[in-house]
């Protein structure tokens, strides 16, 4: 390796060391009171800003001359259990209370639990009445109905409605008719209006979803990397990130909204309006600062409805509460799997969607562990490059045989280097040597890296996935024991163990390239930075990467042998091929021409 495949190597690894600076989550800072982070904007165009629940509508009830009654109730609650999920309703509000996933676990071994408990509940209306007061159901007690409380199992193809009724103190009334189907993550909900024209002001409500999901991973400061608030309108994705303690930021859409959504690292929920029925929608989050410098981020989605103050009008919102499941969103057929983060849109999302992931389900689906799926994936992709990696390396083992004569020039021509520099081009050239050629794979790997990076940290299928021995989860870096101190830049405490096997794998690779004394410090440079650059990267990638070196070590060896067995040669010059249509005439056509 000469000066030029090294400065290669140290390009890669700077542009190595910014997408991890791109990719990694902020640092925990601590949060700075702000206006907008202690008071409550009560208005129809925003709704509550996401806060620890409170009885926000209680000043106003007193004053209000429509829900009176309604401020007062007995809280009980009717449980839905089904294949997937069980499910608690609440009287007050008519609130998701709680949504617990029955096939999937927290990080400490406990059911998915994916609504925030502080929140005491989500899913609310929230309007302004005619006498001027701004009302969030959440506060006022529904009527579930006469044996409509208690535990409802469903199984095979049962489904179950719950009519909740709020009524007005005018005899209007609002009916949340909420319907259950075993089998689905999603539920379906009609709001039903019966002569609340007299009540409801503006020409519009909103669907509230206000408190976010809450966490199920160990490390909140890499799930809230994850966490944003998503409108789907004419084709077009816009989203909120909450990264700053100081700021909350918010997305006011008007116009026809196909859904909203907001999820965490492996989870979401989404609000969908049936028929396009949405006139616009709102979007807010927060950032907090949580015990042991953890971060957590709440969002609030919402979509604006219309009211046409008619004495019955309905609409339906379908509610999906679920997994972050790439295959199941794109069942919906509304561009609900754009929330899935697998790298950026216009490179790296379609090698990770349309490659990555089908091609290790299949694999998984033939090999049903994941750990062993990475080892053949790391395989094929070697067979996949082995014609480019084979001539990359034969020309890095010609470039150590042309060492000597590489010195020669340099001794020769050291007070010119451009002299210098034009012969080592020229000695390439005679024995037909790509300087670059050692680079070049390592280029063309860089996609497939970060497409399985962002594979093996968002795809919910590699969630929790287990190896063996102390490979757990191959989403998360592999931990086997800790430093008593931080390592300054790349703050490396936890060590890795698959990160230090691919070191070791690569400083191999490199004692075996590197035949160049004044490059011996890359011999050790370069596995050094690498192992503590991809020390917090996920295990699976590691796994990867340490497979892929080993094959590659034993790929040099074998070229090695025959190169060791093969003298170096010249390239004999071509000859130079007459151009156009006479050139591939007969002599004697030619010999016309010229005549």
């Amino acid at each position: 390796m000469d000066r030029q495949a090294a400065l290669g190597y140290i390009l890669i690894f700077m542009l190595l060391v910014v997408w991890m600076w791109m990719s990694a989550p902020p640092p925990a800072q601590q949060p700075q009171p702000s206006p907008q982070q202690t008071t409550t904007q009560d208005t129809l165009e925003a709704p509550p800003a996401v806060q620890p629940p409170q009885d926000r509508n209680a000043a106003r009830l007193q004053e209000s001359q429509f829900f009176t009654k309604s401020a007062k109730g007995r809280d009980r609650s009717v449980f839905i259990e089904t294949d997937l999920y069980v499910a608690e309703i609440t009287a007050r509000g008519g609130l998701i209370k709680t949504w617990e996933l029955k096939k999937f676990k927290t990080w400490d071994g406990h059911p998915v639990q994916l609504v925030e408990y502080e929140g005491n509940g989500d899913l609310s209306l929230l309007f302004t009445t005619t006498d001027g007061k701004v009302i969030n159901t959440r506060d006022l007690y529904f009527d579930l109905g006469p044996g409509m409380y208690g535990r409802k199992v469903l199984a095979g193809d049962d489904s179950l409605t719950l009519d909740l009724t709020l009524s007005a103190d005018n005899g209007g009334k609002i009916v949340r008719r909420v319907t259950f189907k075993n089998g689905v993550y999603d539920f379906d909900t009609e709001f039903v209006f019966e002569n609340m024209e007299g009540v409801i002001a503006n020409f519009e409500y909103q669907v509230v979803w206000e408190h976010g999901l809450r966490y199920a991973e160990h490390n909140s400061v890499d799930e809230s990397t994850f966490a944003y608030a998503y409108a789907y309108a004419g084709k077009e994705l816009t989203e909120i990130d909450a990264h700053s303690f100081e700021e909350r930021p918010t997305k006011n859409l008007s116009g026809v909204v196909e859904w909203v959504a907001t999820r965490n690292k492996y989870f979401s929920v989404a609000l969908i309006p049936s028929g396009g029925g949405s006139e616009g929608a709102y979007l807010e989050g927060g950032r907090y600062q949580m015990p042991d410098r953890g971060v957590v981020e709440r969002y609030t989605i919402a979509l604006k409805m219309p009211f046409k103050g008619t004495p019955r009008e309905a609409s339906r919102v379908k509610v999906f509460l679920g997994p972050a499941d790439l295959g199941l969103l794109r069942s919906y057929d509304i561009g609900l799997e754009n929330i899935v983060s697998l790298g950026w849109v216009w490179l790296i999302r379609p090698i990770s969607e349309y490659l990555m992931l089908p091609l290790m389900s299949f694999l998984y689906y033939i090999i049903p562990n994941w750990g062993l799926v990475i080892i053949v994936f790391s395989i094929i992709i070697k067979i996949v490059l082995h014609p480019l990696t084979k001539s990359s390396m034969k020309s890095m083992k010609k470039m150590q045989a042309l060492q000597p004569m590489m010195e020669e020039i340099r001794g020769k021509y050291k007070d010119d280097p451009q002299k210098m520099n034009q012969q080592i081009m020229n000695l390439y050239k005679e024995y037909g040597v790509n300087p670059a050629g050692g680079c070049l794979p390592l280029l063309l790997q860089f996609p497939i890296l970060f497409a399985l990076y962002n594979v093996f940290r968002g795809a919910i299928e590699l969630r929790q996935a287990e190896f063996f021995w102390w490979i757990t989860d191959l989403s998360i870096p592999d931990k086997i024991f800790s430093l008593p101190f931080e390592i300054p830049l790349f703050g490396v405490k936890d060590v890795s163990g698959l990160a230090l096997l691919m070191g070791i794998t690569m400083f191999i690779q490199q004692k075996m390239t590197i035949k160049d004394p004044r490059q011996k410090m890359m011999v050790w440079l370069m596995p050094i930075l690498m192992t503590l650059l991809f020390n917090g990267f996920p295990s699976g990638l590691n796994l990867y990467y340490f497979v892929f070196n080993l094959l590659s070590i034993g790929q040099q060896a074998l070229i090695n042998r025959q190169a060791d067995q093969e003298p170096l040669r010249k390239v004999e010059p071509k000859k130079r091929k007459r151009g156009g249509i006479f050139g591939k005439l007969p002599d004697d056509f030619r010999k016309f021409k010229r005549k």
